[in-house]
């Protein structure tokens, strides 16, 4: 977890800066976060899949339980901050159902994920489920 901080950090930085986020934010999005008990901010730069009109993003981690449906959070898209609404979702089906369409777009977050992908492209169900149960949750943020 410590590597990744500093790449986060080195990311975070990529991402805010103008030129280079036009090539990098194609896939990633910086979201600011405020815990909702501790008051902490977290500034993180999580991959996106485009889904009807939306950002799509899952995240197994601590912070994605901050982000609740009918708030609005911070983002920084293509180098602009801006607000955007969020919809969370934490039920299976939707979670796997979305988290089957990232891992479609985006091999990378099926790997670092631990969803295998079948020579059709299809994610693998039982990982899916795996990461369901391990507590991954899926956000659609539409960006204002």
């Amino acid at each position: 977890m410590k590597l990744q901080r500093v790449t986060n950090r080195i990311v975070r930085a990529l991402l805010a800066t103008p030129v280079i986020s036009r090539g990098i934010g194609r896939r990633l999005v910086t979201v600011y976060v405020v815990g909702r008990k501790s008051g902490k901010r977290y500034t993180v730069p999580v991959a996106y899949t485009s889904h009807d009109g939306k950002l799509l993003i899952g995240t197994p981690f601590a912070w994605g339980k901050n982000l609740r449906t009918g708030e609005s959070v911070e983002i920084r898209l293509m180098g602009r901050r801006r607000p955007a609404d969020v919809e969370a979702f934490t039920d299976e089906p939707s979670v796997v159902e979305h988290y089957a369409v990232i891992c479609r777009d985006n091999k990378q977050f099926a790997s670092f994920n631990k969803i295998g992908i079948g020579s059709d492209g299809t994610p693998d169900p039982e990982d899916l489920h795996t990461a369901f149960t391990a507590g991954a949750r899926s956000i659609l943020l539409t960006p204002r």
